[in-house]
């Protein structure tokens, strides 16, 4: 999902885990934003991973000398990848055509949403019934609006079709979050504008502001997190 870091930092991180990208079966992208795809050319040279993303996104990667498989969908559609059905669906945020995925097997459902300006109900409708959710925590507002980048990246990111504030992942905690979730992993903190305590903190609260107790994982930038089994 998505390949924003370098080919070799993706190939040593599937090391540790005891993978290697030969066995990838398939490659989905999200968007087309240079934090989600800088490796994907090269992760796919040499490869016959198939790579899917949606038929707009797909005309807004620079491939270079690399002649991937490319598989493209429609966004909102379903498609199956091995015994795992894939969901799709649209995203608020200022790319081609971003997407949000939720993937399906076995009785489980996982869901993955990071790189939007807000929840709209179409995406909470998506979201339920997911059993681990990896959701986007992006910013601190209070840290953004003092922050280095300049003002006009400050509203890029603040609005409707930029990133999660702390403080809108917390509303959603409080107000939406499906029951059958028991593992949330919040990501795609900046780490310029976020800290991993404040949004611990703030999660925290807001879940036993609904009685709920998940696990709770703060991706940390630049950190692999554990592996999650079900």
């Amino acid at each position: 999902m998505d390949a924003g870091l370098s080919r070799r930092e993706i190939i040593a991180r599937l090391r540790r885990i005891g993978e290697s990208p030969e066995r990838l079966d398939a490659i989905l992208i999200s968007h087309e934003h240079t934090d989600h795809v800088s490796g994907l050319p090269a992760l796919v040279r040499g490869l016959q991973t198939p790579v899917y993303l949606s038929r707009l996104t797909a005309p807004a990667i620079d491939w270079g000398e690399a002649e991937p498989t490319v598989i493209p969908f429609q966004a909102g559609s379903r498609f199956a990848v091995g015994d795992i059905e894939v969901t799709s669906f649209t995203l608020p945020h200022d790319a081609a055509d971003p997407v949000g995925f939720t993937f399906s097997a076995c009785g489980v459902k996982v869901g993955l949403v990071t790189d939007l300006g807000y929840i709209p109900e179409s995406v909470k409708y998506h979201l339920r019934g997911t059993d681990l959710l990896v959701l986007e925590s992006n910013h601190d507002l209070e840290m953004l609006k003092v922050g280095p980048y300049p003002w006009s990246v400050k509203q890029r990111v603040m609005g409707r079709k930029g990133h999660l504030s702390n403080d809108l992942v917390c509303e959603f905690l409080r107000q939406d979050l499906d029951r059958t979730v028991s593992l949330l992993v919040l990501a795609h903190l900046s780490e310029n504008n976020n800290h991993p305590e404040l949004v611990r903190i703030g999660a925290l609260q807001a879940l036993q502001h609904r009685g709920l107790n998940p696990k709770l994982v703060i991706a940390e930038p630049r950190c692999q997190t554990e592996v999650f089994t079900f």
